[in-house]
């Protein structure tokens, strides 16, 4: 999931700090050991506490966030005074596939 949001802002060079969810880390440090140069592409992993750092900081710039409806309310309340951009694919609880 996070490799089709990264395309564009790696394909013009734009730094993108990544923080996965903290149940599934490892696929996102595993990108990160693809090759990129130094800084591009950088991986935080966290709790709930680190993602709303992030959030916050005032060098971030943009965020793109998958998740719960929950998270998404509060994370547009906590960026509406701020202006920043903001992409947010909500969806409540883990997708489930059921196979025949």
């Amino acid at each position: 999931m996070a490799a089709w949001k990264l395309g564009a802002a790696l394909a013009t060079e734009c730094t993108v700090v990544l923080k996965p969810a903290e149940q599934t880390p490892l696929s996102a440090l595993y990108l990160a050991e693809a090759g990129f140069p130094d800084g591009i592409l950088n991986i935080v992993t966290g709790a709930a506490k680190t993602g709303e750092a992030l959030v916050d900081h005032p060098n971030v710039v943009k965020i793109a966030f998958t998740g719960s409806t929950k998270v998404g309310k509060h994370i547009m309340s906590q960026v509406s005074e701020d202006h920043k951009r903001v992409t947010l694919e909500l969806g409540g609880e883990i997708s489930k596939y059921y196979l025949p």
